[in-house]
């Protein structure tokens, strides 16, 4: 397969075995910016998707670099929870200067935790999901990067984990906001009861997990993270007078950190 290009938001295409065809495009009001889901960068897409004109992988690794200037820590290496963060630990530690080294194994025999009906199952099966390398880490200070801790009960098992397996210190750094509230765009976010951003816990989070510290990326950093190649892009054609960017006005969708809609919400 090869890439060609992106639909444009509201584009109808046509692709047959002769051509690809832009039926028609749904014109957006007047002056409203688009409104991509920024989610899509931390989490959802596969890392070699391609969003307005970059790499996901590439996004997801500034992400790091960013969260190493918002939030540094002394540490002897930097780690990651397999596999949907690595890009992110490796921006890290790049801008950290610290090795990139790997602390678990992912257990390719166990199904998948979100489904079991449970709290208790699901930390159960977090635990039998990935192998400790105990060798790579055993008396540092490690620090895990995370892409997201929404219910907070993946991560402390982990950390449990880790420091059994004889970690000194464990750092949590998470490469994208908390998730505050519920998406009203087709996201699947759990309640706002159940999202640890909301409880009372979340203002001792690291003791609730079980970490030396936690700290999330601030929403600015993700914001500057997701648009800097879009804005060096469009500043590049403007220079050379093309024609203007086919992403238009930039503009993401972070109502699920902020509480800021991109559509008046009727009820």
């Amino acid at each position: 397969s090869r890439y060609y290009r992106e639909v444009l938001p509201g584009e109808i295409v046509k692709i047959s075995r002769y051509d690809v065809q832009t039926l028609d495009v749904v014109p957006r009001p007047e002056g409203d910016p688009s409104a991509f889901c920024i989610f899509e960068y931390v989490y959802f897409a596969r890392p070699d998707s391609i969003f307005e004109g970059q790499m996901v992988y590439s996004v997801r690794r500034r992400c790091g670099q960013q969260l190493a200037i918002e939030a540094p820590v002394e540490a002897d290496l930097v780690s990651t929870v397999p596999e949907s963060a690595t890009p992110a630990a490796l921006g890290y530690a790049q801008k950290c200067g610290l090795p990139y080294v790997e602390v678990l194994c992912k257990n390719r025999y166990v199904g998948r935790t979100f489904i079991q009906p449970n709290m208790r199952l699901r930390q159960l099966g977090v635990a039998k999901k990935f192998g400790v390398l105990s060798d790579n880490f055993k008396g540092k200070r490690v620090v895990i990067i995370d892409d997201s801790i929404v219910r907070g009960n993946t991560i402390s098992p982990i950390i449990k984990l880790l420091r059994e397996s004889g970690a000194k210190e464990v750092h949590i750094r998470v490469a994208s906001p908390p998730i505050r509230f519920p998406c009203y765009m087709g996201i699947n976010i759990p309640t706002k009861e159940e999202l640890i951003a909301n409880r009372p816990e979340f203002h001792d989070l690291a003791n609730y997990i079980g970490a030396d510290s936690v700290v999330y990326l601030s929403v600015e950093g993700l914001v500057s993270s997701v648009q800097e190649s879009i804005k060096a892009r469009q500043e590049n054609e403007n220079s050379l007078k093309t024609q203007k960017s086919r992403v238009g006005k930039i503009g993401h969708c972070t109502a699920c950190l902020t509480g800021e809609y991109p559509v008046e919400l009727e009820w």
